[in-house]
């Protein structure tokens, strides 16, 4: 299109998106990688939390989680999800609505085995999103896994990355007198290519 050009510029959606989130990186004080993540229940009511993106492929955005949390089974129900990453620092976002799938191979091995120990065994202790008696219960939990997995424990195989690859992206950029820019790539299923349109603020 001929009026996207600046920080719309470009071929590539997923070009864009590491572009647009390497420049927060220098700007937003806290998880410049921080999505909202929504999902829907059994019953279609609608659920939204905070979790880190951990990596934007070539085709698909990609986030770890325990697989027996309300978010997962949620997504393992519907096999579709949708986020919002918002930048405060630089008055920009980024929609993005598509299907999911798995990703639990080396790869998730591999990001798995680069978090902090803690947070290696914090991933085998927590029972996620499941009643907990008090904070010190998972305190002893975490003495309990500590102690059973030592100092390298393998990735639990209820922990995991979920993919999620986007049939629509839309950026947003403010703009004055809240007359913004916005670009939606559209496309009706992933094999075929983007259609983008230029939306109303």
């Amino acid at each position: 299109m001929s009026d996207r050009s600046g920080l719309f510029a470009g071929d590539d959606p997923f070009a864009i998106a590491r572009a647009w989130l390497a420049e927060a990186e220098q700007t937003e004080p806290n998880d410049p990688n921080a999505i909202a993540l929504a999902t829907v229940d059994a019953n279609g009511l609608p659920n939204a939390r905070m979790v880190l993106l951990k990596e934007i492929e070539a085709g698909a955005f990609v986030f770890y989680t325990n697989y027996e949390s309300a978010k997962a089974q949620e997504i393992d129900q519907a096999g579709k999800a949708g986020f919002v990453m918002h930048w405060k620092s630089l008055r920009r976002q980024i929609r993005v609505r598509g299907l999911v799938s798995k990703e639990e191979g080396p790869q998730a091995d591999a990001y798995y085995k680069s978090r902090s120990l803690k947070s290696r065994l914090g991933a085998w202790a927590s029972q996620q999103s499941r009643p907990l008696a008090s904070r010190g219960a998972l305190m002893a939990e975490v003495a309990r896994i500590t102690a059973q997995h030592g100092p390298n424990p393998e990735r639990p195989p209820f922990w995991g990355g979920y993919r999620i690859t986007p049939l629509e992206i839309e950026f947003w950029a403010d703009g004055a007198f809240r007359l913004h820019d916005r670009f939606r790539w559209q496309r009706p299923d992933v094999s075929s290519g983007w259609e983008i349109t230029r939306l109303n603020p």
